[in-house]
């Protein structure tokens, strides 16, 4: 689902980190070695029609590579 951030994401917590995270040689094929997390929180974002509304925000992330695979998991409002 296309969206856009409107504001920081806020309440982040960390899913699953390392060798638990199912898809690590995924993302270490496609973005590179590090130390992959997988990380939730809750943020104000802007859907394709134009409706704004606060969402669960899934990603994973790596120090030095930064945020990846952001999606939607649940629209709060």
């Amino acid at each position: 689902m296309d969206f856009k951030l409107r504001g920081t994401i806020t309440d982040i917590e960390e899913i699953a980190s390392g060798g638990s995270l199912r898809i690590l040689g995924k993302l270490r094929k496609l973005y590179g070695k590090g130390r992959w997390r997988k990380l939730k929180g809750i943020a104000l974002v802007e859907l394709p029609d134009g409706s704004v509304g606060r969402a669960e925000l899934h990603w994973y992330e790596a120090h030095g590579i930064g945020r990846r695979d952001t999606k939607i998991k649940y629209l709060l409002d």
